[in-house]
């Protein structure tokens, strides 16, 4: 038996044990994309997603979307400036550590909002996102969403 190791992970054989910092990570850089979109911020959004993101969506009517073209339009019409707070919850996150530079994370995801006469309401979707660390950084490289779209209906 062997052992590899440095601050963040650490090998014996042929198992690759991670510890539970690295899973934070993903959760805050999860949370952090969530505030981008809720925010209306496309240019946080595009750093955090690589220019290639690919997605399955509500919004897409179940077809393959590739780069942010698709998702630049959402922002622009939908959650650019002026629409009303949302905030969003992601319920029992579960991180699953797949190599030292790609982590996938699946989430409920509760979003809450008033509507235009000023009723509270609560939208649910299931996300799972896909991330690869480059340059240091990690970045979305895929996401499935069921459930509700992401903008909330007037």
């Amino acid at each position: 038996m062997f052992f590899i190791a440095n601050d963040k992970w650490f090998c014996c054989g042929d198992v690759v044990f991670v510890f539970p910092a690295r899973k934070q990570e993903i959760i805050k850089v999860t949370e952090q994309l969530i505030e981008s979109i809720n925010n209306g911020d496309f240019e946080a959004y595009a750093k955090i997603c690589d220019p290639g993101l690919t997605s399955f969506e509500p919004e897409a009517l179940g077809n393959l979307v590739e780069g942010h073209d698709f998702h630049r339009f959402y922002f622009d019409n939908a959650l650019s400036k002026g629409n009303k707070p949302v905030h969003t919850i992601l319920l029992n996150p579960h991180v699953h550590l797949i190599a030292e530079h790609a982590a996938c994370i699946a989430y409920i995801r509760l979003s809450q909002y008033m509507d235009a006469g000023g009723m509270p309401h609560t939208m649910q979707s299931e996300e799972t996102r896909v991330w690869h660390r480059r340059d240091g950084k990690w970045q979305n490289i895929h996401f499935h969403r069921s459930g509700s779209p992401s903008v909330p209906s007037q």
